[in-house]
């Protein structure tokens, strides 16, 4: 079990981010991580550990500027607790990140067939082969390279995807397992649980 969260909106989203993981961090604290697209890319930070560690490494957010984010707490199913295997994961060359909560059974096989494809992966997660798939798949669409991806992801599993050309947008995914959207006059939000937001 992890906890997943996302926001978009007029606030900066890593102090948020950072507020809502504190709310589901009973979820996961092997590690904790934020991915912040400031709209000239993708900012990542992460570290294992609890989220204490990630809030001292960012200045509780502040070195990470931008409006649209995604936000991890990890309790490890693949791969031991490290800064490697720490969310979020970035697939190619780092415009896509995305945090994962949940289990994806087919990742092997899926991992082998991108590692065919000339991809190369950094981490023993699930999630990193989620990454690289949509990556795979991506073409200008990132609606459409989720909806590729998903269809071949077998498990339970959400998803919190960040695309660097798409800087107001955030997607989040789920299937068999709770994800809670929220709209708000400043913004919007997804995370796993009701109590990050």
């Amino acid at each position: 079990m992890c906890g997943i969260i996302g926001y978009t909106g007029a606030g900066q989203a890593a102090p948020l981010l950072l507020d809502g993981l504190e709310k589901l961090e009973y979820r996961g604290y092997d590690s904790a991580g934020i991915a912040v697209n400031d709209g000239s890319g993708i900012h990542v930070a992460k570290t294992r550990g609890r989220l204490a560690a990630l809030r001292a490494m960012t200045h509780n957010g502040k070195d990470l500027s931008g409006t649209v984010g995604i936000g991890h707490t990890r309790w490890a199913t693949h791969g031991r607790p490290s800064d490697e295997n720490s969310h979020p994961h970035v697939g190619g060359d780092g415009r896509i990140a995305i945090v994962h909560n949940g289990i994806i059974e087919n990742y092997k096989s899926l991992k082998e067939m991108l590692m065919n494809r000339g991809r190369r992966f950094v981490s023993e997660t699930d999630t990193e082969v989620a990454a690289q798939l949509i990556d795979y798949y991506y073409e200008g669409d990132l609606l459409e390279a989720v909806a590729r991806a998903v269809r071949e992801l077998e498990g339970s599993y959400a998803l919190g995807i960040v695309c660097a050309d798409d800087p107001d947008t955030i997607i989040g995914v789920k299937s068999h397992v709770p994800l809670i959207v929220a709209y708000g006059e400043d913004g919007n939000m997804f995370a796993s649980d009701v109590v990050a937001i």
